[in-house]
């Protein structure tokens, strides 16, 4: 069991209505196949890692999700048409220039609007626990007191992660720091998150990462993690997809 306290939750906590999905990048670490087709649009378990998230989006109760696209945006543009089903999707087009994270935030702000929003990365791949991952953040969101909630997994439980970590998480649930350089963190951020856009201010010119709004966020000690209780796969090179289906199948 984790040591940490988990947050207070508010009974029947609602989703929000509006999600961004971030779908602009090269996926460069995904060669060679993403020399053809856009990375959200691999398979895993035989869906689309867009339409894993799509599904999950549906299921929580979001209703509009705006989509940054760039690498090969007409075939992203096409699929989006495709499978919207009962979303309204919306495209936040970086054909121009991919602005990177913080940048395409920035950038689809307009088309978010001005209440707490679900950030999704589209090359992430989780299964719910016990809770629909989505609904147990925004049950855990409180408006008063937070800017950004991460959902965050382990580093024991962070499959086919590469990495050292990503956060320390203080006992009530707030991010008190970064992984520091040649050391561990015990956390790792999921590729999901809610998000307020009164974060989103203030950015510099072009494309920028996520990370400056994250640290203003941490410093002004309005930035919360929360555990997720599935499972969890960093399926960000090829050779993860057959370790990950494997697991699957497993169970």
């Amino acid at each position: 069991m984790s040591r940490l306290k988990a947050l207070r939750p508010e009974p029947g906590g609602r989703v929000p209505e509006t999600a961004m999905v971030m779908a602009a990048g090269l996926g460069t670490r995904m060669r060679p196949l993403t020399a053809t087709q856009p990375k959200p649009l691999i398979e895993i378990a035989g869906t689309t890692l867009m339409d894993h998230v799509l599904d999950h989006l549906r299921a929580a109760g979001v209703k509009r999700v705006v989509v940054n696209v760039h690498y090969l945006a007409d075939a992203m543009e096409a699929h989006l048409q495709r499978v919207a089903g009962s979303l309204e999707v919306v495209v936040s087009d970086e054909r121009a220039r991919l602005m990177e994270t913080g940048g395409g935030l920035a950038q689809a702000l307009p088309l978010i609007g001005d209440q707490p929003f679900v950030c999704v990365n589209s090359d992430n791949y989780w299964v719910d626990g016990p809770v629909d991952a989505i609904k147990l953040l925004a049950s855990h969101w409180d408006d008063t007191i937070m800017d950004a909630l991460l959902l965050m997994v382990p580093l024991a439980r962070a499959h086919h992660h590469g990495g050292k970590g990503d956060f320390h998480l203080g006992p009530d649930g707030r991010i008190v720091s970064r992984r520091r350089p040649g050391r561990m963190a015990p956390m790792v951020w999921t590729g999901i998150q809610i998000l307020h856009p009164r974060l989103i201010a203030d950015w510099p010119d072009g494309p920028f990462s996520t990370n400056l709004f994250w640290t203003r966020a941490i410093e002004a000690g309005r930035a919360y993690g929360q555990v997720h209780q599935g499972l969890w796969f960093d399926v960000g090179t090829p050779g993860a997809i057959g370790r990950t289906e494997a697991m699957l199948l497993d169970g």
